[in-house]
């Protein structure tokens, strides 16, 4: 079934690389001087063209699986967000906001690691609110996409099962983002530069600017970068502007988001570096929820006109203690080392206040937060000698954190202020729950080591990776007031306290065919502690007979992951290809049960599924001629499964590329892509939406002028043709054949849908 899936893509993928390999064999066959007899040839690392930025000895990105986006990158595909970054960089990037955030592989939230500067972005959820992730208002899930991109230098998609460096969740990859340093706007021979934007972006009529400058006095330097952005909803391409089950425009919606960021280094003596990070992101949203008023019977839409707003809040904090030392002599005992001590908070709050008719007619509030606050340390150490004729890079690191993490649901209505009606008393009030805690306090400890080995073989190319990491955490749920007046714990008490270790081995091996050609394969293992919400949730209503409850039981989830591929090229003419195959055991999934005679309208919990398995391939190619035609294409293709059930796992994304041609001068270019999606495989159920594929074309232009250095105007015309599409993962289980009514909170299929045609300007000074 897999082979009859892929066979026409693999096809592609074996010309693709075989063009590739031979235009820069023949390259360098021009290239290479006439070599005397008895002379060896020594293969030097590959050297990319442009503006890559090496990555950190030991880090997690220092590996050939990773794909770097730059700062330059950024700008130039005026990249805002991570749904702008899947649209038109990374086709392998599927960004679902009401659902974790991005998706990689097939596989999101919790499983990918996102890390900003060395230290873990938590993810937050709370199942119960989130039941259904497109229309529950107190949805407060996610965490990865509290961050700016104005304010990155580079951004690395490490893809594969691979915990030996990211650590607990690395199932599918990780993002690991790189903050912008002083010498990333320093330009060589200078003490002071900066980089300021201005754009607006159409997707939700949206305007921004941030600003970027660094200054240095002799050996001190010193950051500041500041982003503030305004806009509305993100346009879909629905025309029907109603309220209630017939509207299909997006709910109107205003949001703030702003960004500051500080960094102070000091160079010292003999290769060390100290210094300060300070960093703040802030997004709020309010949206005027059109859908879900109108109606005075029954409790969807039961909620007064025009007085009914939801609510999103995000917020992250950052502070850490910077250490790094590069030496300064072959001679020395450590080559590298880097280190932080940090304390970093991620809130997330999700809710609705207005006006409830009906039953219970009053004011309404309900607001879901959630927090965790992290105390860390993270850091490395590099090491290179030599013992024969092997060449040895040692690497040791790991990151310890002590958290707390807490959530609560703050709510107002008739029933709490007691002005309710009796039926509402006797068969509504019930039904609803305010100021609970819905999951425990929780205090914990997570731990991870790792070491690896990269032993080069003298002068063949050829190097074996060796690596071993261990991961521990502890999980420690509190008593607390509100965690008490939970329906549930009556019956079910306080859970018991959760621990769990690991190592997770790998193997790399890496093959320099030629100076910028690399061949790589990998096996390793990858490991995800259960969240806080798998283990200790506990939203239950012992009236109405149903409840949502963790499993403090549940097993680790582990994986093996299976990596071929090969980098090659520079910034003129490269590109990368790879497949994969992943193993993954005691897989958390939700199952409800109706055996429980508590619960007789179900009990929704959580259980390990035994085998899962995605396989996939990935590719990209770029091609700049002499005479400023270029030409890129990047493609991901994956397709997963539980091998038990043999149930076809609709998270994994349908086959999408990206392919486009572009012309450049010196101060101008201009580029014309295609977007394109297959449809979601069918999974038999008729009652779910298998989005149809797609193709939507972007144009896009800039200009430098001369006359002003450093400026850059650029613009484009995204959805060029105003094609009606859909996000197939965020829609994987929408149920179409439902029709919408004041009974229920469906809408018609054109409210799902994507932005139309959308116009974005930008303009970036360098000074």
């Amino acid at each position: 079934m897999i082979v009859r899936h892929s066979r026409s893509v693999l096809l592609a993928c074996t010309a693709f690389v075989t063009l590739g390999l031979t235009s820069i064999s023949l390259a360098q066959t021009t290239e290479k001087p006439a070599a005397s007899a008895g002379d060896s040839t020594v293969l030097q690392p590959i050297v990319v063209k442009g503006k890559r930025v090496a990555a950190k000895p030991g880090s997690v990105a220092d590996t050939p699986l990773a794909s770097q986006t730059t700062q330059e990158t950024i700008l130039k595909k005026n990249v805002n967000n991570l749904a702008d970054f899947g649209r038109t960089v990374d086709p392998g990037v599927t960004y679902v906001p009401k659902q974790g955030g991005a998706f990689l592989r097939g596989l999101g939230g919790p499983r990918i690691t996102t890390m900003v500067d060395g230290v873990p972005i938590p993810f937050l959820s709370n199942a119960a609110r989130a039941a259904n992730p497109i229309t529950d208002t107190t949805n407060a899930d996610g965490g990865m996409n509290t961050f700016d991109f104005q304010s990155l230098s580079t951004l690395d998609v490490v893809r594969g099962a691979d915990s030996s460096r990211a650590g607990s969740g690395a199932l599918a990859g990780a993002f690991v983002l790189r903050t912008l340093e002083p010498e990333d706007l320093i330009e060589p021979g200078r003490d002071w530069g900066g980089v300021t934007k201005f754009d607006y972006d159409g997707t939700d009529r949206s305007a921004g600017g941030s600003l970027a400058v660094a200054k240095k006095i002799n050996n001190t330097s010193v950051l500041f970068q500041g982003s503030y952005r305004k806009g509305h909803e993100i346009e879909n391409n629905g025309k029907v502007d109603t309220i209630g089950p017939t509207r299909t425009e997006a709910n109107p919606a205003d949001y703030d988001q702003n960004n500051l960021l500080f960094k102070l280094r000091q160079q010292l003596e003999g290769g060390h570096m100290v210094g300060i990070t300070a960093e703040r992101f802030s997004r709020d949203t309010t949206t005027d929820l059109k859908t879900l008023q109108g109606a005075t019977t029954g409790s969807s839409r039961v909620y007064k006109i025009g007085d009914y707003d939801g609510t999103e809040d995000n917020r992250r904090e950052r502070v850490s203690l910077d250490y790094q030392f590069e030496a300064p002599s072959a001679d020395s005992t450590f080559d590298a080392a880097r280190m932080s001590l940090y304390w970093q908070r991620l809130t997330r709050e999700a809710g609705a206040e207005g006006t409830r008719v009906g039953t219970v007619a009053g004011p309404w509030l309900r607001n879901n937060q959630i927090q965790e606050n992290d105390y860390g340390l993270t850091g490395n150490l590099t090491s290179r000698f030599a013992t024969g004729t092997f060449e040895h890079e040692v690497n040791i690191g790991g990151d310890v954190s002590l958290f707390n993490a807490t959530s609560f649901i703050d709510g107002l209505d008739a029933c709490i202020l007691g002005t309710a009606s009796a039926t509402a008393k006797a068969f509504s009030c019930p039904n609803l729950h305010a100021d609970p805690a819905d999951i425990p306090d929780v205090d914990g400890a997570r731990l991870g080591l790792f070491v690896d080995d990269k032993i080069s073989f003298g002068n063949s190319g050829f190097a074996l990776t060796p690596g071993l990491r261990f991961d521990w955490y502890d999980y420690d749920p509190k008593q607390t007031a509100a965690f008490e007046d939970n329906p549930g714990f009556a019956a079910n008490g306080l859970p018991d306290g959760s621990d769990g270790s690991r190592f997770s081995p790998k193997l790399l091996a890496t093959y320099q065919v030629a100076p910028a050609v690399e061949l790589f394969a990998q096996w390793s293992m990858a490991f995800r502690a259960p969240t806080i919400n798998e283990l200790y949730l506990d939203f239950s209503n012992p009236a109405f007979g149903y409840a949502t409850v963790g499993n403090p039981d549940l097993k680790p989830e582990t994986a093996n992951g299976f990596e071929i591929g090969a980098n090659f090229g520079d910034s003129d003419t490269g590109g990368r290809v790879t497949a994969f195959h992943n193993l993954y055991r005691n897989f958390i999934d939700s199952e409800t049960s109706f055996a429980n005679p508590l619960y007789p309208a179900g009990l929704t919990s959580y259980f390990n599924r035994n085998r899962v398995q995605i396989s996939g391939v990935e590719l990209e190619a770029h091609k700049l001629f002499d005479n400023g035609i270029n030409l890129h294409g990047s493609l991901a293709y994956a397709y997963g499964k539980d091998t038990d059930t043999n149930e076809y796992l609709r998270s994994v994304a349908p086959l999408k590329a990206i392919v486009g041609a572009g012309y450049q001068r010196e101060t101008w270019g201009t580029d014309l892509s295609l977007v394109t999606s297959a449809g979601m495989r069918s999974d038999g159920n008729t009652r779910t939406f298998d989005a149809p594929g797609y193709g939507v074309v972007d144009l896009t232009a800039w200009w430098e002028p001369e006359q002003t250095k450093g400026l850059r105007i650029q613009g484009g015309i995204y959805n060029l043709f105003d094609k009606t599409y859909y996000n197939a993962v965020a829609l994987k289980d929408l149920n179409n054949t439902t029709v919408p009514s004041n009974s229920n909170t469906a809408q018609p299929l054109d409210f799902y849908s994507e932005p139309g045609r959308v116009f974005k300007i930008s303009l970036v000074q360098r000074f």
